[in-house]
């Protein structure tokens, strides 16, 4: 899993341009699932015990955030605009990867350097439309032979490994569902399951508010009885954070389940049975409202299903170096193959 899950992380996937990393994602699927197939949204299905009752969706998105080329000046430098949610502060100074037809093209995030910003705004954030992407470019035309206007970029890094089993990398929010996800299903058919059980890659998250992103027609498609969707969750664990806010969220301290109107109650019991029969350690998040994830866009579609969130504790989401506990990766991946084996026709999670 390990070896995946590097693999994954360090492959450029931002929404709407999945293609890479959803194509690693069902060649590892393929070993394993009884069928694997892709949607015209970008999805990636992996599925196995066809017949089998009940039908249990498993949702990762398989996006990450990005940066999209739209305005090339006539210096050669590239301005972008956010392709999911941004802080510009962490930009500044990035090296960054193109994805072009060609192949990729290599550029840093500039700004002015501090000698030459003003005393008065040097302690005021960056915006984004004040930063800019330098490939070396010495004119419009020569930046315009490499890049396009619409083209996107992700930040340059590999994943990294640091003390006590976390690691840090670029995609984490949310190869790391998408990986759960994939490794639950290959766990889970180990256990002989019964249930039917489609794992799925899903596309566009980050851009979805509106649209649904994949989520929406891939559940619309399956029609699950059951759906569990696998992501990230801000750990709140590091300094500057207001628990009485945000809520008490330790990276290394086991999987995150979440309480709320998208959360079936009688999902999430039985979540928390399998955790306790299990011996695995869970952390409650409160959810009053819309969650943030593909829940939100799964729970209500054809009429209804009954679904519940599973997420990891993530350190740093939406930066360059996001951190997560391998151990709460793989509590994750037992939790939710462990409630797999244990489902069967006889389950209802009808509201009462």
């Amino acid at each position: 899993m390990r070896d995946l899950l590097h693999k994954l992380l360090d492959v450029p996937g931002p929404s709407g341009f999945e293609e890479a990393a959803a194509s690693a994602w069902r060649e590892e699927a393929s070993q394993f699932a009884d069928r694997t197939w892709s949607d015209v949204h970008g999805n990636s299905f992996a599925e196995v015990n066809e017949g089998g009752t009940p039908r249990v969706m498993l949702a990762g998105h398989i996006d990450e955030i990005g940066l999209m080329v739209h305005y090339i000046d006539d210096q050669g430098y590239l301005y972008v605009q956010g392709v999911g949610g941004w802080d510009p502060q962490v930009l500044v100074g990035q090296r960054v990867e193109i994805l072009t037809a060609a192949g990729p093209v290599v550029g840093v995030v500039g700004r002015r350097a501090i000698h030459l910003i003003p005393r008065d705004e040097r302690e005021k954030g960056s915006r984004l439309k004040n930063l800019w992407i330098d490939i070396g470019a010495d004119s419009q035309a020569e930046a315009a032979e490499r890049v396009e206007v619409g083209d996107v970029a992700v930040i340059r890094s590999d994943t990294i490994e640091l003390d006590r089993g976390r690691i840090a990398g670029r995609s984490i929010d949310n190869r790391i569902g998408a990986l759960v996800a994939l490794e639950s299903v290959r766990r889970a058919r180990e256990k002989k399951v019964r249930a039917h059980v489609i794992a799925v890659a899903t596309a566009q998250e980050e851009v979805g508010y509106t649209s649904g992103g994949g989520a929406r027609p891939s559940s619309f498609e399956l029609d699950p009885d059951v759906a569990l969707v696998i992501d990230v969750t801000h750990a709140t664990d590091h300094p500057n954070v207001d628990r009485k806010e945000h809520g008490d969220i330790r990276v290394g301290g086991g999987p995150v389940i979440s309480r709320g109107a998208v959360a079936n109650p009688v999902l999430v019991r039985k979540l928390r049975e399998t955790a306790k029969k299990a011996d695995i350690a869970i952390q409650l998040q409160a959810s009053p409202a819309a969650s943030g994830t593909d829940a939100d866009n799964i729970y209500t579609s054809r009429a209804g299903v009954a679904t519940a969130i599973v997420s990891v504790p993530n350190r740093y989401m939406h930066s360059p170096n996001q951190i997560v506990a391998i151990s709460d990766v793989e509590s994750t991946v037992e939790l939710i193959a462990s409630l797999l084996v244990d489902l069967s026709e006889k389950d209802s999670f009808l509201r009462e």
